[in-house]
């Protein structure tokens, strides 16, 4: 296993909070949830998702821009 991290934008938008990885957004790492405690844990399974399927693609997973918060995905 191998651990990864990433950092995250979280924010309040219309319908609750937004949040996205901006290193992997296209991607597919951007979700959404009606608290700021839903959206880091759509967040999370998000890059769960997206870091299972570079690897299956055996696709490089991009360097992590080093500013803010981080969230650490082991796989």
């Amino acid at each position: 296993m191998k651990t990864y991290q990433f950092r995250v934008v979280i924010e309040p938008d219309e319908d609750g909070w937004f949040a996205f990885c901006p290193t992997l957004e296209t991607k597919g790492a951007a979700t959404g949830g009606d608290t700021r405690e839903e959206a880091l844990k759509n967040i999370q399974e998000a890059l769960e998702m997206v870091l299972e399927t570079l690897i299956e693609l055996e696709m490089p997973i991009p360097d992590n821009e080093e500013d803010a918060c981080v969230i650490a995905v082991t796989l």
